[in-house]
């Protein structure tokens, strides 16, 4: 006769309780979905039952029918209790009611702070429309006399030059003035290294010093005709700013190459040509509308 050994009678027993534990998951699996499908069925058919049951009473109401209070499981839903106001979760929400002096609700009052900040915010921003509105009504009214024969005033001195303007003028002039200042360097000195030096040390520093000066000028309307800066403000733009020019070259050169004679020359010829220079810069500048705000005043 066969017999098993002991490794295979182990193999057996253990896929056995396998197979039993698998078996036992199925049938209980099997067992809960049937008693879901059960509830189910009975479920759907009470509904059926309820609303055929209503529907018969609804039409034979006028013949004498039995009234709801006959209709099986009426009279269970007649002893439930009716939801009051204060039962329902949204009784929080709508306790409030200050009258009576009862408390408001953090909801309620987290509800009244956010009205509070969108009204507020919506007074600000009407009245920033008024203004607006103002302004455009008083803008509509000067086109309105200008087109019925008004005469706009001179622009002189009714224009301003934006802080992007002063701050391109003042980088576009530095390397201008750089290159110039580095050629006379190179042949000055003699040296790539030192004229180097000379322009990077002073490239930032006059770039800042520029645009201070442009907007400190900005200020003052002297010289300003026609829309534009005149010849003699021009001149006195850059016969200013090469006072100031001249000590700064003269003293970065004299750091960096220790030869004040090379710094003296240096400087010395860029007040020359960079004066000239700067004049013709400054002219150009003055033709160019990009950048100027203009406050024109009406001259009836």
């Amino acid at each position: 006769s066969f017999r098993f050994g002991t490794s295979n009678r182990n193999s057996f027993r253990k896929a056995f309780s396998f197979c039993s534990i698998i078996y036992s998951i199925i049938s209980i699996s099997l067992s809960v979905t049937m008693v879901k499908f059960a509830a189910l069925l009975l479920t759907v058919a009470t509904s059926l039952q309820c609303a055929e049951s209503f529907n018969v009473g609804a039409g034979n109401s006028r013949l004498g029918a039995p009234s709801v209070r006959n209709i099986p499981g009426a009279s269970l839903v007649q002893r439930l209790p009716t939801p009051s106001a204060r039962s329902s979760p949204l009784s929080i929400a709508t306790s409030e009611n200050p009258t009576n002096g009862e408390l408001a609700s953090p909801v309620i009052q987290s509800l009244d702070n956010e009205m509070k900040k969108m009204q507020k915010q919506r007074a600000r921003f009407e009245a920033k429309l008024n203004e607006y509105s103002t302004k455009i009504v008083a803008l509509e009214q000067k086109k309105a006399e200008y087109l019925e024969g008004a005469s706009l005033g001179e622009a002189e001195a009714s224009f301003s030059e934006t802080t992007l303007r002063s701050a391109v003028k003042a980088m576009t002039w530095r390397v201008i003035a750089g290159s110039v200042t580095f050629i006379t360097a190179l042949k000055f000195s003699g040296s790539m290294a030192v004229a180097l030096k000379v322009v990077g040390s002073d490239f930032f520093s006059k770039a800042a010093t520029m645009f201070i000066g442009e907007r400190a000028m900005n200020k003052s309307s002297a010289g300003r005709k026609g829309g534009a800066d005149s010849a003699g403000r021009s001149l006195a733009k850059a016969l200013i700013w090469r006072l100031f020019a001249i000590c700064n070259t003269l003293t970065v050169c004299f750091f960096v190459s220790k030869d004040f004679s090379m710094a003296s020359k240096v400087a010395g010829s860029d007040a020359i040509f960079k004066t000239a220079l700067m004049v013709g810069f400054e002219r150009v500048w003055a033709k160019i509308e990009w950048g100027k705000e203009y406050q024109v005043d009406f001259a009836i």
